[in-house]
């Protein structure tokens, strides 16, 4: 009966799946190719979609299913950690109402239009409705676990398994402390030379470098594909189809080059998930900050670091020969890795990057418990980034609207996973050396299988089978810390800046 049981169960848990994955080629091609007026429409069809996924998962029989199976649940196994994975999904699904998820759904992919459109022009006003609606609908999902002791719970465990305010607060103070006295110490330095990447740099070219870059590292262009966007994401449809995008600035190749590594390591993530494991909830992820642990590995600790460049600057000189005349390998390594006060997330440096997610999640937290109304976030977020980095937008578009998040989904739960990511970058890259001994060396031959070999038998290949916690510290042995972080930070940035002790 068990096995009969099973069998039933990936069956319905494959139809979710399929669902989702609808859903999810119809938000790929809002964010991509959809004409704007399509909006109301698509808003309809991901609604739809998201319904019959969650009407699926909260049958009784999907109940059923799962308490005849609570034996295998207790193995060590993929099957156990496989019903593990859907009870909880199922037990978190039967909690909120199928017409709040259609609500969320539908609303939120209106916002995202309007977001898209409103950006560009600096109009707070005109996404400033989506976004009240938005944290008012955020508020009701999270009222449906009421024995939450913070309103960010709920939307932090959905993303991050195990954690919660509390945690994350603790986490962030900790960092907040060690990072304060780097970063001051760093932007009192001499910062190295980088006009020359204000030079125009052709998209096309950028481009064909960036995806020579990403084939190298190991994405597979058989199974992906890249395009541009507004704000780049990575979106998965199945093994065979893990998609990437991203945006081009021909006055700063920096930021279609790194983000073209953040997303394919986001991707390579997916691609690299063991192939018995497609199609059920365990064929992802197992956590947003894991997940970017992967993105930030990929593009700070390797592209962002010297013996990349010794592979890599070659090529990049001869394809941009003008506009980096005159730089060497040594100039554009310490120009990539400037630190400085700045006002945008994802083109920040390593050593202030954490700030940014921290202002974030207090603003996130402050609108989701009432303390801060919409309409006063711009002047909010102001006041934080100044007395954080000592800089002021001088726009909405460069403040409160930047990213994308708030307008294409529920507000809480996703920004303390950059900062996760962050940290588990530097335990497993350290784990990885220890295991493999002069990683450096083989990325400055060109040879990134090792590693990437590395983490897929350690991390890839289980996908969402362990917790966050438990992955962690199967990987590297230990506890998720800030040690390695830290540690990884000094050594890089002292040399550069010529901070003997810090």
């Amino acid at each position: 009966m068990t096995d009969a049981q099973l069998s039933e169960l990936k069956h319905e848990l494959r139809a979710i799946h399929d669902l989702q994955a609808a859903a999810a080629v119809l938000e790929w091609d809002q964010s991509t190719y959809m004409p704007a007026a399509g909006a109301a429409a698509r808003g309809r069809q991901i609604a739809l979609l998201g319904r019959l996924a969650h009407e699926r998962m909260t049958a009784p029989r999907m109940g059923e299913l799962l308490k005849g199976l609570g034996g295998v649940a207790d193995a060590d196994s993929i099957e156990g950690a496989l019903v593990r994975r859907a009870r909880r999904e199922h037990e978190r699904a039967t909690r909120v109402p199928g017409e709040l998820v259609s609500a969320i759904k539908s609303h939120t992919a209106e916002s995202y239009v309007a977001w898209t459109k409103a950006r560009p022009a600096n109009d707070f006003a005109a996404v400033r409705p989506y976004l009240e609606k938005t944290v008012e609908l955020s508020r009701r999902w999270s009222a449906c676990f009421p024995e939450a002791e913070h309103v960010l719970d709920p939307l932090i465990d959905a993303q991050d398994p195990g954690m919660s305010a509390a945690s994350v607060r603790s986490l962030f103070a900790e960092l907040r402390a060690a990072l304060v006295p780097i970063v001051k110490t760093l932007l009192a330095r001499p910062a190295p030379e980088r006009a020359f990447l204000g030079r125009p740099f052709p998209k096309a070219a950028q481009r064909a470098f960036g995806e020579q870059v990403i084939r190298q590292l190991g994405y597979d262009f058989e199974r992906g594909r890249q395009d541009e966007t507004a704000h780049p994401f990575m979106i998965r449809f199945s093994a065979g189809d893990v998609r990437i995008t991203t945006r081009f600035d021909e006055a700063d190749p920096t930021e279609a080059l790194f983000g073209t590594v953040h997303e394919a390591g986001h991707a390579m993530y997916e691609q690299n998930i063991a192939a018995e494991l497609d199609g059920t909830p365990l064929g992802e992820g197992t956590s947003a900050g894991v997940h970017e642990s992967q993105s930030r590995l990929w593009e700070n600790l390797v592209a962002r670091s010297r013996p990349f460049w010794t592979r890599f600057y070659p090529a990049l000189l001869e394809t941009f020969p003008e506009q980096l005349a005159g730089i060497d390998a040594d100039a554009f390594h310490r120009a990539i890795n400037t630190v400085e006060r700045s006002l945008i997330r994802t083109d920040s440096d390593e050593v202030t990057y954490n700030l940014h997610v921290m202002l974030r999640f207090d603003l996130e937290a402050q609108l989701l418990e009432g303390t801060l109304p919409v309409k006063d976030l711009p002047d909010a977020w102001n006041a934080r980034i100044e007395a954080d980095l000592g800089v002021r937008p001088p726009s909405d578009a460069l403040g409160c609207m930047q990213d994308v998040h708030w307008y294409c989904t529920t507000v809480g739960g996703t920004f303390q996973g950059y900062a996760l990511g962050n940290l588990m970058a530097a335990q497993f890259f350290a784990a990885a050396e220890r295991a493999l001994g002069d990683v450096d060396a083989a990325i400055a031959e060109g040879d990134f299988a090792p590693l990437r070999g590395w983490l897929t038998e350690n991390v890839y290949r289980h996908g969402a089978r362990y917790l966050p916690d438990e992955l962690v510290e199967k990987a590297t042995g230990a506890p998720l810390s800030i040690a390695p972080f830290i540690a990884y930070l000094k050594g890089k940035y002292g040399p550069l800046y010529g901070v003997e002790s810090w």
